[in-house]
């Protein structure tokens, strides 16, 4: 596949370099790559290996631009809003290298497509923040022997490494079995640093590129662990596990599975284990209580940041993580509403309480959050 003249002024600083050069940047061009998630790993990733002259590039993205995203995915501005992801991707993407042609897939990447969707591409890059869509991709790959060029970011901690069943491990390799719902927040529930995903993101295409064009060495085998708060790398080394259930030598997962039942969670990555209707109270519901004079003890299991953003006034604070040791403050005979963001960590102060004797348990559905978007307009949302 020829450069042409613009594509050999475009990317002129490649090709003068002896390691890389012509044949790489042609492999470049001919290369396709998968990109599932555009969010603050996605951004990065889109735009350097559509800088880089990467041929094609699919985008996997369902959500809409928030406000909470700007503070690290840097392909959105604010009047994208709103907007979905894939497709302001698709604009920014074709405005910085007219040479990449982009395909988006805005749909939740799932069993029943997701072999569909990766048919053409060459590598798979997961930029994705769940556990159900990571061991998805990782199946997808091992059974098609595609490169699997991972990530993850929390708080101030990124992880990169590169999967490639033929050569090295993959992810059930690394992670054999998914962690219990809940015991690891997500970046909505925990925050993350806005530069992030930038280091990381970047790591990932820097990666993508050597597994394209055959140069250096890629992370196969290799788990590199990035502190921000300590500016420190370290790198640990990841076997292939020879009883891996879908890379070992007796594999027993030859076909995608369900990934959320596996996991534990549904689509919006609840927790399926507490899903108990009789105990959800709408914003509505304790609206009309609080109107009609009736005071429940508002239980608030979110973290003091979280808290100092907005609360109720006459809520008690205490985080879910330091709930066993002060549950004696939450009185034991009285109507107690539990509440934290979004549900979720209120659901499973909720299963903690009811062990420890507590009947009169509510969980405000859709958390403090749904208060703000339906009753409070004027509470900040984060």
């Amino acid at each position: 596949m020829e450069l042409t003249h613009e594509e050999i002024r475009r990317y002129s600083r490649h090709l003068i370099m002896p390691e890389f050069g012509m044949a790489a940047q042609k492999k470049l061009k001919a290369a396709s790559v998968l990109i599932i998630g555009a969010g603050g790993l996605g951004c990065p990733l889109a735009q350097y290996l559509a800088a880089a002259g990467v041929g094609k590039l699919g985008i996997v993205d369902f959500d809409v631009v928030d406000f909470s995203n700007l503070q690290r995915q840097v392909l959105y501005t604010t009047a994208d809003v709103g907007k979905p992801k894939a497709e302001v991707a698709k604009a920014r993407i074709e405005a910085m290298n007219p040479n990449v042609k982009v395909q988006t897939y805005t749909v939740p990447f799932k069993s029943d497509n997701a072999m569909e969707i990766a048919e053409g591409y060459d590598v798979i890059i997961d930029g994705t923040d769940n556990f159900p869509t990571r061991y998805l991709v990782n199946d997808l790959c091992v059974l098609t022997g595609r490169t699997n060029v991972f990530g993850s970011i929390f708080r101030f901690d990124g992880q990169v490494t590169v999967f490639n069943a033929k050569e090295g491990p993959c992810y059930r390799c690394l992670y054999p079995d998914p962690p219990p719902p809940g015991m690891v927040p997500s970046c909505a529930e925990g925050g993350v640093l806005g530069i992030l995903p930038g280091v990381v993101g970047v790591m990932q295409a820097t990666e993508a590129i050597k597994v394209i064009t055959g140069i250096g060495e890629p992370l196969i085998g290799r788990l590199v662990i990035f502190d921000a708060l300590k500016m420190k790398f370290r790198e640990l080394k990841i076997r292939k596990n020879p009883d891996c259930p879908v890379c070992g030598e007796h594999p027993t997962v030859k076909e995608l599975i369900d990934y959320e039942q596996f996991c534990g969670v549904n689509v919006e990555g609840e927790d399926l284990s507490l899903m108990d209707e009789d105990v959800q109270m709408t914003v509505f519901d304790l609206q009309d209580k609080l109107e009609d004079g009736e005071k429940p003890y508002l239980l608030d299991v979110r973290t003091p940041q979280e808290y100092e953003i907005c609360h109720f006034e006459d809520s008690k604070l205490i985080p879910l993580d330091e709930l066993p040791n002060r549950i004696n403050e939450v009185p034991l005979d009285e109507e107690v509403v539990v509440l934290c963001h979004h549900g979720n960590r209120s659901m499973r102060a909720i299963e903690f309480m009811k062990q420890a004797g507590y009947k009169k348990l509510k969980n405000l559905a859709g958390g403090i959050d749904a208060w703000a978007m339906h009753i409070d307009k004027d509470m900040p949302r984060y």
